[in-house]
């Protein structure tokens, strides 16, 4: 890891110590995202642009994620969406043994800089949501579980919608400052997604997007409100059912 990654990596941490503090307020938490979520994408250009000058230093990797329960397969949802929107794929991988509760796991493929960056802002975010749901109160006469999953539905689709901009924005201030020499960083970000696909399609030659979840709760506003004001940040450094990819022989 070179000092600059170190040092980025360093900076983001300490935002997402201040955004996690229970004694953080919201705006407190906003204004901690907003500068935790332009440190992650410039990060990911910066080592992008690097990789491409010095070929192999920054290799497609995989890894296979295993989700507990509860609420196994909205963690892997909210992976999913956190690691394509970090320049990665994601497969959802579910199997159903015999008498037993269904298993989740994510199997990701992508450039090794930003499986870590999903990996930091993945472990944040579940850690941030978990608390915030536990003090979002159950509304009355309404199940808890399905109240629950809409709320992490919610909170999936506004840090899928946070992400996007967060990448795009960083995107187009790494085109100005490289458009005086003529290089082209959405050819360099477009090969190496090719490169992952190349990954991804080897080992499952044949996919199919998963269904969406049917959803009956009423926390998705909720959700969605905590995710917009949710550290970017990664304690260790888009939401729609599209983002997921389903392995058909695993019977997802």
């Amino acid at each position: 890891m070179t000092t600059h990654t170190t040092a980025a990596l360093a900076k983001v941490r300490k935002l997402l110590a201040k955004a996690e503090d229970p004694a953080a307020t919201p705006a407190e938490a906003e204004i901690y995202t907003a500068k935790a979520a332009q440190l992650i994408a410039d990060h990911g250009i910066d080592v992008a642009l690097l990789a491409a000058d010095d070929p192999g230093s920054d290799r497609v990797a995989d890894r296979v994620v295993h989700m507990d329960a509860p609420y196994a397969r909205e963690k892997a949802q909210l992976l999913s969406t956190v690691a394509v929107g970090l320049r990665c794929r994601a497969v959802l991988r579910t199997r159903a043994p015999f008498d037993a509760p269904r298993e989740h796991s994510v199997h990701l493929f992508g450039h090794e800089s930003d499986l870590e960056r999903a990996d930091l802002l993945f472990t944040s975010l579940l850690l941030q949501s978990t608390g915030r749901l536990g003090r979002t109160p159950v509304p009355h006469g309404e199940h808890q579980a399905a109240f629950r999953r809409s709320w992490l539905a919610g909170f999936r689709i506004s840090i899928a919608e946070r992400l996007r901009r967060s990448e795009e924005e960083a995107e187009r201030r790494a085109e100005a400052r490289s458009a005086p020499t003529g290089r082209s960083t959405s050819l360099v970000l477009a090969d190496r997604s090719r490169e992952v696909d190349h990954a991804v399609a080897e080992q499952y030659p044949q996919l199919r997007t998963a269904r969406p979840s049917s959803l009956s709760g009423s926390g998705m506003q909720a959700g969605y409100e905590a995710g917009a004001r949710a550290d970017l940040g990664g304690a260790r450094l888009r939401g729609t059912p599209q983002a997921l990819a389903s392995d058909q022989r695993l019977g997802a």
